[in-house]
């Protein structure tokens, strides 16, 4: 079972080695990077090639590590008792109906291997990577109300995505193969373009394509236009008929960028990229 890329999700060579890495290993692929540039997409592409079943788990700051194992519904359990009448009472005596199975319970169980996403991990509280791991590493866990231990019939196939906002413990990342996707470069980037975007004209793209790495390579930016942003640019540039001839000046200095809105997403830089535009201008 090798990951060897996909007609929709252009992997460089170094990716595709990371997520095979990863299989061999049989750990966690621990994928890190800029925001849109393709963390969560990888695991729904190696999924598809690979024809497995995808379970996703997408973190928030309010997340839990038990809710990915199960929860135990005592608030309806409380209820249905008092309504004992409706059934005898059957519902409420079988413990089980009341556990609610998480997503790393469905992926232990599953009859095939499947893929399981745990998306922007740091989003949750600082202990959440270590009180997963345990399970990830042993592929099992105890359910303590209804006593039984669960096992994995087949290990998942475990991507973990991060976008730095917290430092995870070095017990979690020795669990875990590590890969930083680099933000593609202008070969890579056409590459991506032309998979979303196959009839989109040579010049318009190269002319968009220079545009923008312009705007990311600004200094001061609060936030540089990421992957997705670029894509959604170019929708827009195509929906508005917007040609390549509008994108760069006559003296070839920097101009700033029709539709802009959708690279540029604060005031801050919006004003910095204007005034770094005018003072090329005027050669200041």
């Amino acid at each position: 079972m090798k990951f060897q890329g996909s007609q929709n999700y252009v992997a460089t060579q170094d990716l595709m080695l990371a997520v095979n890495a990863a299989i061999t290993l049989k750990r966690p692929l621990l994928v890190k990077g800029e925001p849109g540039t393709g963390k969560t997409m990888l695991a729904e592409e190696v999924a598809q090639a690979l024809d497995m079943p995808l379970l996703q788990w997408h973190i928030k700051s309010t997340t839990k590590a038990q809710q990915g194992l199960y929860e135990y519904d005592a608030v309806s359990r409380l209820r249905d008792s008092q309504l004992a009448d409706v059934d005898g009472g059957q519902r409420v005596k079988d413990i089980h109906n009341y556990i609610v199975k998480g997503v790393l319970w469905q992926a232990f169980t599953a009859d095939q291997p499947v893929a399981l996403l745990i998306d922007e991990i740091d989003k949750a509280d600082i202990e959440f990577p270590n009180d997963l791991l345990r399970e990830i590493d042993r592929m099992e866990f105890y359910v303590y109300e209804t006593r039984e231990l669960i096992k994995a019939k087949h290990r998942p196939l475990v991507f973990i995505t991060s976008n730095n906002e917290k430092e995870l413990p070095d017990a979690f990342l020795r669990r875990c193969f590590f890969h930083y996707i680099k933000f593609p470069d202008k070969d890579t980037m056409e590459a991506i373009v032309k998979v979303h975007y196959p009839t989109l004209k040579q010049d318009l793209l190269a002319q968009a394509l220079q545009n923008f790495y312009e705007v990311r390579d600004v200094p001061g930016l609060k936030k540089k236009p990421s992957t997705s942003e670029f894509l959604d640019w170019l929708k827009l540039l195509l929906a508005e008929d917007i040609g390549p001839e509008a994108l760069r000046s006559k003296d070839n200095k920097s101009v700033v960028p029709p539709l802009h809105g959708a690279l540029l997403k604060n005031e801050q830089d919006v004003h910095l990229f204007e005034r770094l535009v005018y003072m090329s201008r005027t050669n200041r």
